[in-house]
């Protein structure tokens, strides 16, 4: 019984999961293409008409910085950040490396509770700043940095729990008498 609501609690988690991609992923996919976008229109009316508009420079730069902080969440959900793998793929499968992966993300909740910290503080402090351009406050485009370390907490809660799923069944094996 508790193993079948089990089942289902993990079955549901992964649905959120998939769901919090596609969202990552589509959110991303268009705030880069709206970016290139006005990019290029801001090309185009530059050298074809001798005029920019004003706020598309600014709003470009706003984008980028959603893009980049949207894509840190979407690529920490794929486990897909640049790391160095010698010693992680020679030591796969063994409680060294386990041990190896609890550490990695020891500095990553370090470096990510450390990114929403000072991202609500920057946040906080970007209230009374307006963009000369758009004439919207900072704080609608730093509001990104503080929301996607949430999800990559989320993100890296669920590798967390992989790896102690991971101790526990090499524990259970040693147990009954694996290696």
């Amino acid at each position: 019984m508790a193993r079948a609501l089990f089942s289902k609690g993990v079955l549901r988690m992964d649905n959120l999961f998939k769901g919090l991609r596609t969202v990552l992923y589509w959110g991303s996919v268009s705030s880069m293409t709206l970016m290139l976008g006005l990019i290029f229109m801001q090309v185009i009316s530059r050298y074809c008409f001798g005029y920019t508009f004003e706020w598309s420079e600014e709003l470009a730069r706003f984008l980028f910085v959603w893009v980049v902080f949207l894509g840190s969440a979407l690529i920490m959900g794929e486990s897909g950040h640049l790391s160095v793998q010698l010693l992680a793929r020679k030591l796969e499968n063994t409680l060294p490396g386990l041990v190896l992966e609890v550490v990695v993300n020891l500095c990553s909740y370090a470096f990510i509770l450390l990114l929403l910290l000072q991202g609500a503080k920057m946040t906080k402090v970007m209230t009374f700043q307006t963009a000369p351009g758009l004439g919207i406050s900072m704080s609608a485009v730093y509001i990104i940095i503080p929301a996607s370390a949430c999800l990559m907490l989320l993100y890296l809660l669920k590798d967390t729990t992989r790896i102690f799923k991971a101790f526990r069944t090499r524990k259970s094996l040693k147990a009954q008498g694996g290696k």
